[in-house]
């Protein structure tokens, strides 16, 4: 995999994929950017969750389970010492679809945080990752038909 980051100006870069899509990258007013774009550390928790997110919903769907929405919510705390690398990271899955069981949601979790995303298996080495979940019935709060 190959990633290409151009400087821009000031503290603003554009990340391009081996796959031709691009990405701004920026920083806050205060650390000399001008807040156009995520930050690096941002970009690693969401690189992460659309990792394990992808899992998820993956797993289900194989399963056959009417999967019809997956939100996954990160809570990452950093150090306050410098470098400021992630601590701890909560995941948290709100899968919402017609008649999905606990159990199918609980080993999909668990199979995409040992055994698929490398993004969390990678991170895990170093950072305590801690995850938990929701099951929405599609039709209750709103979610759909």
């Amino acid at each position: 995999m190959k990633i290409n980051i151009k400087w821009v100006q000031d503290a603003m870069f554009v990340g391009e994929s081996e796959s031709g899509h691009a990405i701004v990258i920026d920083g806050p007013k205060e650390g000399g950017g001008r807040n156009l774009g995520a930050r690096p550390m941002e970009l690693l928790l969401m690189g992460m969750g659309a990792c394990t997110a992808y899992d998820v919903v993956h797993i289900l769907r194989k399963g056959r389970h009417d999967v019809m929405d997956c939100v996954v919510e990160l809570d990452g705390e950093r150090a306050s010492a410098t470098p400021k690398v992630f601590t701890k990271i909560h995941v948290r899955y709100v899968v919402t679809g017609r008649g999905i069981r606990e159990e199918a949601v609980r080993r999909a979790v668990e199979l995409t945080a040992t055994k698929y995303c490398s993004a969390s298996i990678m991170l895990g080495k170093v950072v305590d990752i801690s995850h938990s979940y929701e099951i929405v019935e599609a039709g209750s709060q709103g979610n759909g038909p």
